[in-house]
C-alpha cells in the first residue's frame, strides 16, 4: 500500500511520556511526535509510511529555531501527521541512534549538524536528509545569502510525500543501495585486518605522532589560535594531544617528532588556550566555555555550554597550567572548575547535568527567547551598573562599543543589534596607562565590575534553560578531570581543591547507586527524575573508567578503582569485537540499521581511544598482561585509518606510544600514601604512560600478584615496568 493519506491511522503527539527535556520541549507541537521505538517503527511498516526523524538536543540553538518556525506550525503538521510517522529523539540519549543516520547525511551532503532530519523506510533505510531547514515561519533576514536561498522544509515534505505515493520502489531500492554502501564504509578499516594477523611492520609506529603533529602545524592559525577557520571548534583531544608530545618519560618521541617542534607543540596550544580564555567563546563574567565560535578569532560564540566540553577543556586547562604555572591558565581551570561543581550544572543529588541552552529571555517580562540574552550587553547596561567611570573602564576592558560589537553578517535574526558579547580586548597595564590610573586600582576596578555585572544578571534575566539529564559518559569525563583538579589544587587552595573532590566522588556515587545493575554489573546511561531506560553504551562504561581511574589515583579509595575494573569487565562482555577487536557502540538491535565501531575523534574522544588508554592504565594498575594484549588489539583494529589520517585519531596514538614503550607503574608505599595522588598520577603532574598506586591497600595487593609481594610494613615508592620494580628515592 503505498502512502497517501491515511484514513485509518489518527496520531497523538506521546512526548509528554518522555522524560528528556530536549523530547519534552515538542510535546506541545501540533506535529503528533512518536517516541522511538518498537511500537511506532510497527507502524510505519503497518501503514507503509515514510519516517520522519529528527534528531537534536536541548541547547541546539538551530533545534530551537527549527521548532518555531517548523514544528509550531499547522501547515507542516498536517503534512507531517498525514504522511509520515515523525519520530523525535534526544541524540544524547539515543547517540547511536543519531550516529547511523548522521554517517549517511555526512556522506550525501559532505557535512552535518544538528538538527539532523532523515526521512527512512519503515526497513529504516535512509531516503533523504539534512539539518536545518527554513519553515513557513522562518525570520531570516539575511538576503542573497546561501540560508535565503535553501529549500524550505514545506516543499521538501512535500516532495517526500509525492516521491514515496509515486515512486516507491525506486525510493526502496535508491535506500538499500544507500545501506549497502554505509554497511562497507562502517566496515573498511577495521575490518582490514582480522585478530591474531600481523602486519608487515608489526603494528602502527611512533612516527604516526610526528605526521600527525605536522598536519596540525599546517593548519594552525598563527593570528587568533585555533587549526581552523570559522567555525572554530576547540576540539579537546587535538589539544591535549599536541601539548603532551613534551610530556612522555619516554624520549622516544622528543627524538621522532623533534625538541623543538614537542615545544612549538605546546606553544600552539598555550596560545590557543590563551586567545579562547579571552575571547567571547569564555563567559568573562560568569563561568565556564560555549561549545565554539561562529568568527575565526573566538569572539562570538553560539552560547549553549556542554558539559563534555567543560570536562574536557577542564583537563586541557590544568595541563597547561602544570605544564607553564601561568597564572592565566590556572585562572580558566578555577572558573570552569567552580562552573561544573556548583549549580545549576552541579546536581543536588550529585553528578552534573548535561548543558544550558543557547537562548533566553532578555527579562523576566519578556516571552520570546534570543540566542545570547543571557550573556550580551549594551554600553548603556553596563555604565548603568556600574557608573560612569568603572563602566567605562570595564568597557574598554571588554571591548563594548555603543553600536554593538557583532558584525551583521552573523547576525541573521537581528538579535545582537547594539549588542556586545564580552571579550578581553587589553591588559590592566595597558588601560592602566590608556585612563592614567595605577595598575592596581584598575585591577580592583575590574573585578569588581565583574563580581556586579554578574549579580545583576543572575538578578534580572532568566537564565538559560538547563538540560538536567545526568549522561555517564559525559559524568566519567568530569569525574576525571575534578579528580586530577583537586590533587593538583591541594597546595595552592585547599578549599577549591575538596570542593573538586566531592562533587567528582559524589557523582561516581549517583552513578553507582542509582545507574549500575549490581546484579548484572551493567549500566544504564541517563538518570532524570530517577533511572531511565536507555542501558549504557560503550562511551558510557569508557568514559567512566577513565574517570574512576583518575578518581583512584586522586584519592587512593580502592572502592573507584575496583568499579572500574567491573565496568572494564563488562564492556569487554558487551562491546568486544572478537572477530577483529576493538568496541562498538552498541549491542546489535533489530532498530538498528548499521553496528558501528569508530576509533576517530570529534566533539568527544572515540570510545575506542579512551578505551584503550584505560585498558593500558588498567593493565600498569593490575600487571594484567590480558588488558595490556586487549589494549594493543584495540589500536590494531584502527591499523589502516590511523596510519592514513593519524590526525584524525589523535586521541588513539597516546595508546601507540603506551603499546611500544610500555607505562610505568609507581607504588606507593606507607601510611603517607594515604593522602592520594601526592606523587603525581593522576593529579599533580601530568601524568602521560604512567600510573599510581597505593600499596597497603588490601583489594589491590589481591588484584596486583606484584603489589602483593611486596611486604606490607615497607615504606617508600617503587617504580614498575615490564612486571619488573625497583625503589626510588
Amino acid at each position: 500500500m503505498a502512502s497517501g493519506e491515511d484514513e485509518e491511522l489518527r496520531l497523538v503527539n506521546r512526548l509528554g511520556e518522555s522524560r528528556s527535556p530536549y523530547v519534552r520541549g515538542h510535546m506541545n507541537n501540533p506535529v503528533a511526535w512518536q517516541m522511538w521505538g518498537d511500537e511506532s517503527l510497527a507502524l510505519a511498516k503497518k501503514h507503509n509510511r515514510l519516517l520522519f526523524l529528527s534528531i537534536g538536543y536541548a541547547a541546539c540553538h538551530w533545534c530551537h529555531v527549527m521548532e518555531r518556525e517548523s514544528f509550531a506550525s499547522p501547515e507542516i503538521a498536517q503534512i507531517l501527521n498525514s504522511h509520515f510517522i515523525p519520530i523525535k529523539i534526544d541524540r544524547e540519549e539515543r547517540p547511536d541512534v543519531d550516529a547511523i543516520y548522521m554517517n549517511y547525511v555526512q556522506a550525501t551532503n559532505g557535512s552535518g549538524g544538528w538538527p539532523l532530519n532523515v526521512f527512512v523506510t519503515p526497513d529504516l533505510e535512509p531516503v533523504f536528509g539534512g539539518t536545518y531547514w527554513p519553515g513557513p515561519n522562518h525570520s531570516m533576514t539575511a538576503q542573497g545569502t546561501l540560508l535565503s536561498q535553501t529549500v524550505g522544509f514545506l516543499q521538501i515534505l512535500q516532495k517526500m510525500r509525492d516521491v514515496w505515493t509515486k515512486q516507491e520502489a525506486r525510493c526502496r531500492e535508491s535506500a538499500k543501495e544507500i545501506t549497502r554502501q554505509l554497511r562497507e564504509f562502517a566496515e573498511e578499516g577495521v575490518h582490514s585486518r582480522k585478530l591474531g594477523e600481523k602486519s608487515d611492520e608489526d603494528g602502527l609506529d611512533i612516527e604516526l605522532l610526528e605526521e600527525a603533529y605536522q598536519h596540525f602545524l599546517k593548519k594552525y592559525d598563527t593570528t587568533n589560535g585555533g587549526f581552523s577557520i570559522a567555525p572554530k571548534f576547540p576540539t579537546p583531544v587535538n589539544l591535549q594531544f599536541l601539548l603532551r608530545l613534551d610530556q612522555w618519560g619516554s624520549r622516544v618521541v622528543r627524538d621522532i617528532v623533534g625538541e623543538d617542534e614537542c615545544k612549538h607543540a605546546t606553544h600552539m596550544v598555550i596560545n590557543t588556550l590563551r586567545k579562547m580564555a579571552r575571547g567571547g567563546i569564555r563567559d568573562q563574567i560568569g563561568f565556564g566555555f560555549s561549545r565554539y565560535s561562529v568568527t575565526k578569532d573566538w569572539s562570538l560564540p553560539h552560547f549553549e555550554k556542554m558539559l563534555y566540553d567543560q570536562a574536557q577543556l577542564l583537563d586541557v586547562y590544568l595541563d597547561a597550567f602544570l605544564i607553564t604555572g601561568d597564572p592565566e591558565m590556572l585562572g580558566a581551570v578555577y572558573d570552569i572548575a567552580t562552573y561544573l561543581s556548583e549549580p545549576p550544572m552541579a546536581a543536588q543529588t550529585g553528578g552534573f547535568y548535561s548543558a544550558e541552552d543557547a537562548d533566553s529571555y532578555p527579562t523576566h517580562t519578556d516571552n520570546e527567547k534570543r540566542e545570547g540574552a543571557y550573556y550580551v550587553w549594551t554600553l548603556k547596561e553596563v555604565r548603568n551598573v556600574l557608573g560612569d567611570r568603572d563602566g567605562n573602564i570595564c568597557a574598554r576592558f571588554y571591548g563594548v562599543l555603543a553600536d554593538g560589537n557583532v558584525a551583521r553578517e552573523n547576525d541573521p535574526h537581528d538579535e545582537f543589534i547594539s549588542q556586545n558579547v564580552l571579550k578581553i580586548t587589553t591588559t590592566p597595564a595597558a588601560l592602566a596607562r590608556q585612563v592614567g590610573m595605577a595598575e592596581s586600582e584598575v585591577v580592583a576596578i575590574l573585578k569588581e565590575g565583574r563580581k556586579k555585572l554578574r549579580e545583576y544578571r543572575e538578578k534580572n534575566r532568566p537564565r538559560p534553560a538547563l538540560d538536567d539529564k545526568i549522561v555517564v559518559a559525559w559524568n566519567g569525563l568530569a569525574i576525571g578531570s575534578l579528580a586530577r583538579t583537586s590533587t593538583a589544587l591541594k597546595d595552592i587552595e585547599a578549599e577549591k581543591s575538596m570542593q573538586c573532590r566531592k562533587a567528582a566522588e559524589g557523582a561516581a556515587k549517583l552513578i553507582r547507586q542509582e545507574l549500575f545493575d549490581e546484579e548484572s554489573k551493567t549500566l544504564y546511561r541517563v538518570y532524570r527524575e530517577g533511572r531511565g531506560d536507555t542501558p549504557g553504551f560503550c562511551d558510557d562504561y569508557a568514559f567512566l573508567i577513565h574517570g574512576l581511574i583518575d578518581l583512584y589515583e586522586a584519592t587512593f579509595e580502592e572502592r573507584y578503582l575496583e568499579f572500574a575494573d567491573i565496568l572494564q569487565k563488562s564492556q569487554i562482555s558487551l562491546f568486544h569485537d572478537p572477530a577483529s577487536s576493538a568496541f562498538f557502540t552498541t549491542t546489535p538491535h533489530p532498530s538498528l540499521l548499521l553496528h558501528l565501531k569508530s576509533g576517530m575523534d570529534a566533539a568527544e574522544p572515540s570510545a575506542n581511544s579512551i578505551s584503550a588508554s584505560n585498558l593500558h592504565r588498567l593493565s600498569s594498575l593490575f600487571n594484567d598482561d590480558g588488558y595490556g594484549k586487549l589494549a594493543k588489539e584495540t589500536v590494531a583494529a584502527f591499523e589502516a585509518e590511523v596510519a592514513e589520517f593519524p590526525h584524525c585519531f589523535a586521541g588513539m596514538l597516546g595508546s601507540v606510544v603506551m603499546g611500544k614503550v610500555g607505562v610505568t607503574g609507581v607504588i606507593v608505599l606507607g601510611e603517607a600514601g594515604k593522602r592520594g595522588g601526592d606523587v603525581g598520577g593522576g593529579g599533580v603532574g601530568v601524568g602521560v604512560g604512567r600510573t599510581v598506586c597505593w600499596g597497603r591497600g588490601g583489594w589491590v595487593r589481591e588484584r596486583n600478584e606484584v603489589v602483593g609481594r611486596i611486604p606490607g610494613g615497607k615504606e617508600g615508592v617503587m617504580v614498575c615496568e615490564g612486571g619488573r620494580c625497583r625503589e626510588v628515592g
